[in-house]
């Protein structure tokens, strides 16, 4: 019987203190679970990054040009196309003023930027580098394009490599050029760890400032081996691959297509004032031919020659 008793003694003991651990605990747990709750959505986003291979550079672009698109500004979008796997073809734009349709096509489309040709004449070439939907956008014009079907280079790479983006130190030396440099490196810049892209970086695309415009150019990375097989970094060679061409940069703005204009490049001229001050000079060779012949009948005719005695010895 005192077992007995000693045991139920004990009882009223053990039940106080589970008593006492069940408050402690609900005291130190309940705070705890709040906490949780309060940083669930921020820990969940830090081990999505941390488990995405591609973080947070998940840029989608989108590529389309207007009507009256030439065959060589066709082809160098389809380069474009073929170097750059993150993007996404569209259909050609029917219009040419309402520019913020396609804001729409890109949200529709799931992308986060857009490279859009624009053709005036089917002569000129205007590209638009864009932020959608709230931007900014910068607008260029085009000059000495050359695809990669007229190089026919040798240099060569994979098709889908990532490559080294390579800026000029003169883009860090002004604020609009800052913005260039950044919405190039956002266009051209291939996603880590995209499902449509290679594991490999043998290309380096070079963006360089001179006269005031941006020359892109495109080279292969060679690496030579040594006797054993094994690629070494020293006597590495820049084989050039294409395409090539010339961005003039003609005014950037704060929106997608349109907004604010945060600069406009002063020294830009538009080709058709090129073009006619062409032909103002050739219709002024013509006019220089006529003046001449006035000016020289003019002068027959003021100085004339007097008539002489023998003038008429030959005539019947």
């Amino acid at each position: 019987m005192a077992k007995g008793i000693k045991r139920k003694e004990k009882e009223p003991a053990d039940e106080g203190n589970d008593e006492l651990i069940s408050d402690v605990t609900l005291a130190t747990i309940k705070p705890k679970q709040k906490k949780t709750k309060l940083a669930a959505a921020s820990e969940r986003t830090d081990v999505a990054l941390e488990a995405s291979p591609s973080g947070q550079n998940k840029e989608k672009v989108l590529m389309l040009a207007s009507r009256g698109i030439t065959h060589r500004y066709r082809h160098l979008l389809g380069d474009l196309c073929e170097m750059l796997p993150h993007t996404k073809k569209e259909a050609k734009l029917d219009t040419k003023d309402d520019r913020s349709v396609i804001n729409e096509v890109a949200e529709l489309k799931g992308c986060s930027s857009c490279v859009y040709f624009e053709t005036r004449k089917h002569k000129d070439l205007y590209i638009w580098f864009s932020k959608t939907p709230s931007g900014p956008s910068v607008k260029f014009h085009v000059l000495n394009v050359h695809t990669l079907a007229e190089l026919k280079l040798t240099g060569n790479h994979l098709k889908g490599s990532r490559a080294v983006l390579s800026f000029d130190a003169t883009f860090d030396q002004s604020p609009h050029l800052q913005v260039m440099k950044e919405v190039l490196a956002q266009t051209f810049a291939i996603p880590r760890g995209h499902r449509k892209s290679k594991p490999f970086v043998d290309h380096t695309m070079s963006f360089t400032v001179a006269d005031g415009r941006i020359w892109i150019r495109n080279y292969q990375i060679v690496l030579p081996s040594n006797k054993k097989g094994v690629q070494a970094l020293e006597g590495m060679n820049l084989v050039e691959v294409g395409p090539r061409l010339c961005l003039n940069p003609i005014r950037v703005f704060a929106g997608s297509f349109r907004g604010q204009v945060l600069y406009d490049n002063p020294t830009y001229v538009s080709p058709n004032t090129l073009r006619a001050e062409e032909k103002r000079k050739s219709s002024s060779k013509y006019a220089i031919k006529v003046k001449r012949k006035s000016k020289r009948a003019a002068h027959l005719e003021k100085f004339q020659r007097e008539a002489g005695e023998l003038d008429d010895a030959f005539d019947e």
